[in-house]
């Protein structure tokens, strides 16, 4: 949950005027990082919605935390080394106070040092003969591993980690084999033209094959790691200390912030293409329909980048090899500039292309809606929103009220008689887009109160008083819908307003963050990165927070992630559960939901998909959890053996098609015919939305709904 928020002049002026000119400009990465280090913790103190103690137990929770993230498989440092971090456990604290770097020097220089020796000793591995006879096993559970005694045996784990990447590519390697032969039996079958290419490999050429592409995939790996700056590190470091406080509390470098950005408002600045790495080279992904590189039409999917030459009067940079987030910085940049790309076609022709850098949408983090054909004869409208984005700095910018306005517009003409809002995966956005939101639903009224640090609470109202839509309304949610979702279904459940369907509860942040550059406290004009902040809690108009416990479903129906430990409640660091004074809100009389929700529950038990889809998902689970795994291959194959059995009960969930019919809108049609890219993502869109049973059962519980006008 983010908020548009600026800090309390006067909270400024006491408590962080002495930090205002603490700092000169730093003359080295060294003394940024240690200006970094300091302005974080005083910011972290002082702003905080629950600042924490820095001291030695702290200190011993930041050292937990940040070797779970550097090092979580336990594969890069020895025992050795652990025993020799140990004796800085109880001293992050004091490092983070004065900006001392000892600590996060020792650890990465250490870390740099041993992905060398373990490149070596991987190629080592890799120039030997790897017997995948032997009865080893791998420990995939992180909890029950230990750091190497020694290399050697550091060298037997990277080896058995390798012949179980093996095994796993051998197996791919049976499952393709499997299912081209199944299609080319399809193909004979019914006499139609066979144009699958079938090639049998024999065990031996398997197990070339998957060392081969296992060789590659970990050589890639370390030379991806090399590349990185070691700055890069820092802000994981940084990360572990933010991180404790709660996990909603994080670092961000200024490139990292600016990604941030790019994906809260939608849109970006650029040519409209992904970059895309294959073995040290850089490639053009998919173009965007109507961005600079798809309208040069001199640039294809596919295409090698060489060079590219960022302004007119810099020389061309030589991206051979360089890591493509790196390069994205170089061809991204001011609205209305030049950036010419100089790649090699796949004909081996070298072509430079110049473009005028535009701003381009990222269309996925924008609503979307479409009209839905119920088996009953009725037609409603869904809506799906992936996030409550919006853009702060850009008037004219878009954001998820207006999208969503737009959308429903749309709807009711098409004469839709109700309207199911899928927050499924939406992890949140703006607070201040859930009130307006809110205000298309129904009329004024209060939809989040917030408490900050000091106790005082803020009651936010919807001040809309003409709602656009006045129907029913169903809100789906799993377990990944977060924040800005969770406080809409909260609030139009507790109004009544809507029925809320989906995982028995939601993920359960009940947060509020903003960022605060840290350059606004030093007398600097270097870019120190950004915080973001947790600053207030947000409860219900009843008055629960949806910490921890988040939204629970009126009608619950369980899927893959209700089973996985999804949520804040996983988190050892999350903020506690508790409840302030309910505020005064009307109560809708809307619907009957105990009579849908019983309505719902008879469907479901006789519903024979759903309940394998159940069964799945509890086996999958399972599989989740084991703790190790052998590495004999004939015992490896005899394992696969017994899963494939069991997926093949599971294989009716993939044939799975819900009966509803989707209709697209006459100028998406239009659209269609003209730009393939969206008449793709339309198809799987519709293609995916046409086997989920959720959706299904949304349909027919909006249905069953009767509104009371």
């Amino acid at each position: 949950m983010w908020k548009n928020f600026k800090l309390n002049k006067f909270l400024l002026l006491i408590p962080l005027t002495s930090l205002m000119f603490c700092f000169n400009s730093p003359k080295n990465d060294d003394e940024k990082m240690q200006t970094i280090m300091v302005s974080v913790k005083n910011t972290l103190s002082y702003l905080h919605y629950s600042p924490k103690a820095i001291n030695d137990a702290y200190s011993k929770d930041v050292y937990k935390q940040y070797f779970e993230m550097i090092d979580p498989g336990k594969r890069y440092f020895l025992q050795s080394d652990m025993d020799e971090f140990s004796k800085h456990e109880t001293k992050l604290d004091d490092y983070l106070n004065i900006g001392d770097l000892t600590f996060y020097k020792l650890t990465t220089d250490r870390l740099f040092q041993r992905v060398d020796e373990i490149d070596k000793l991987t190629q080592d591995i890799f120039s030997k003969p790897i017997n995948l006879e032997e009865d080893e096993s791998l420990v995939l559970e992180n909890k029950l591993k230990k750091a190497p005694a020694s290399k050697q045996d550091q060298y037997n784990e990277w080896k058995k980690f390798i012949k179980y990447n093996i095994l796993q590519e051998i197996e791919s390697l049976n499952s393709k084999e499997l299912a081209q032969k199944e299609k080319k039996d399809s193909v004979q079958k019914y006499k139609l033209q066979d144009t699958i290419k079938l090639q049998i490999l024999t065990p031996e050429q398997k197990k070339v094959k998957a060392t081969d592409e296992v060789k590659d995939l970990v050589k890639d790996t370390f030379t991806r790691f090399k590349k990185r700056n070691k700055m890069n590190w820092f802000t994981v470091y940084m990360n572990a200390y933010t991180e404790v406080f709660d996990p909603h509390t994080n670092y961000y470098s200024p490139k990292d912030k600016e990604e941030f950005d790019m994906a809260f408002t939608g849109k970006v600045i650029g040519i409209g293409a992904v970059i895309q790495e294959k073995k040290g080279y850089l490639y053009l992904g998919p173009l965007t329909i109507g961005a600079p590189a798809w309208k040069s039409k001199q640039l294809t999917e596919g295409d090698k980048i060489l060079k590219v030459k960022s302004k007119p009067k810099d020389d061309a940079v030589n991206v051979v090899g360089m890591l493509s987030e790196e390069a994205v910085r170089y061809i991204r940049g001011e609205k209305g500039t030049p950036v010419t790309l100089t790649v090699q076609k796949k004909d081996g022709t070298t072509k430079e292309v110049t473009m005028i850098r535009e701003e381009v949408a990222i269309e996925d983090t924008f609503a979307r809606s479409i009209v839905v054909n119920s088996p009953n004869g009725k037609k409603y409208g869904f809506i799906n929103l992936p996030s409550f984005n919006a853009d702060f700095e850009d008037p004219k910018g878009r954001n998820a009220s207006d999208d969503i306005k737009n959308e429903i517009i749309k709807l009711k003409a098409q004469n839709i008689e109700g309207i199911v809002l899928d927050l499924r995966n939406n992890g949140g956005g703006s607070l201040t887009e859930v009130g307006d939101i809110m205000g298309l639903f129904m009329n004024a009224g209060p939809y989040v109160q917030v408490k900050d640090g000091n106790g005082k609470i803020q009651t936010l109202k919807n001040k809309q008083e003409t709602p656009i839509w006045t129907g029913p309304v169903v809100i789906m949610q799993n377990e990944l819908s977060a924040s800005a979702s969770e406080i809409l279904a909260g609030a139009m459940q507790d109004t009544g307003r809507a029925m809320i369907i989906g995982s028995p509860q939601s993920f359960g942040k009940g947060t509020v963050q903003t960022f605060v550059d840290l350059n606004r406290f030093l007398n600097s004009e270097d870019d120190f990165g950004s915080l973001k902040l947790t600053i207030q809690k947000f409860y219900r108009i009843t008055g629960e927070s949806t910490q921890r416990k988040g939204i629970v479903s009126d009608i619950q129906m369980k899927d893959f992630f209700t089973y996985a430990e999804i949520g804040e409640r996983y988190d050892d660091y999350a903020l506690a559960w508790d409840k302030i004074p309910s505020t005064n809100f009307q109560k809708l009389n809307y619907f009957d939901v105990k009579a849908l929700e019983k309505a719902s529950n008879d469907r479901m038990a006789k519903n024979t998909n759903y309940q394998l889809l159940l069964e799945s998902a509890q086996w999958r689970e399972k599989l989740d959890k084991e703790e190790t795994i052998t590495l004999n291959i004939n015992k490896f194959n005899d394992l696969m053996k017994q899963r494939k059995a069991q997926i093949e009960k599971f294989k009716a969930l993939t044939k799975f098609e819900n009966g509803l019919q989707f209709i697209l809108y006459p100028n998406e049609v239009d659209r269609e015919k003209k730009d393939e890219a969206f008449k793709k993502k339309s198809e799987m869109w519709i293609k995916n939305l046409k086997k989920d049973p959720y959706l299904q059962e949304a349909m027919n519980i909006i249905g069953d709904m009767n509104v009371k006008k």
